[in-house]
């Protein structure tokens, strides 16, 4: 069974990759509980969706269709191995470490259950930034996580809850498209002749990333 490997709380770091002063990037886990619930909008919001959290970057982090950021326990695994070095959960600034569950093959739109009551829904891909770049500080670190193409998830509050450290993760819905995070990742990124194919994910797909395929699809 899919569960939540850890919960992953930011505290407020200088940020010398940015203008921003500050970076929740690093995050630590905590056994919980943890209070999850909507945010609010980019700029004027709480920023991220866990109580206690913290994100310096307001206007391109957070908000309520990024409230939480998940990658899973396996792929950090693997870039410990190919790195040469420990990938503690929560290293990559994600709010949710997971284990057992692909979460680049989940489907924009996708809903989670963890835990008794939480309910999140699946909105789009991490796109790496300078801050993420410069944190993790590997040489060429930005061109080898894009071409890798397994990028983790931002989610929304569906349903506000506490999760715990090891609450199971139940999909409770999956839409009947084929836009996969990694999909949407990959055609944001590299690979633009995919954009008209995010539209088969509909409503599911995100206003600024409508916008991205309009323009697209308008030259």
């Amino acid at each position: 069974m899919p569960i939540l490997d850890s919960i992953n709380i930011g505290r407020p770091r200088p940020n010398p990759y940015k203008k921003v002063k500050s970076t929740g990037i690093g995050k630590q886990a905590v056994s919980g509980p943890v209070a999850v619930r909507e945010p609010g909008p980019k700029r004027s919001g709480l920023g991220s969706g866990l109580v206690g959290d913290f994100i310096g970057d307001g206007k391109h982090h957070g908000g309520n269709d990024q409230a939480v950021y998940a990658f899973q326990r396996e792929d950090l695994d693997r870039w410990a191995e190919r790195l040469g070095r420990e990938l503690p959960n929560g290293f990559f600034g994600e709010n949710l470490t997971t284990r057992g569950i692909d979460v680049n093959e989940a489907r924009v739109g996708e809903r989670w259950r963890i835990g008794p009551s939480l309910e999140l829904q699946i909105t789009s891909p991490r796109i790496p930034c300078s801050t993420f770049r410069g944190w993790v500080g590997e040489k060429g670190w930005l061109k080898l996580f894009t071409a890798d193409a397994r990028c983790g998830a931002y989610l929304k509050v569906l349903i506000p809850g506490e999760i715990t450290a090891g609450d199971p993760i139940e999909v409770v819905h999956r839409p009947a498209h084929d836009v996969s995070v990694t999909m949407m990742f990959k055609a944001l990124m590299n690979e633009r002749e995919l954009l008209p194919r995010l539209l088969a994910a509909g409503d599911d797909l995100d206003a600024e990333t409508q916008a991205v395929v309009a323009k697209y699809v308008a030259a």
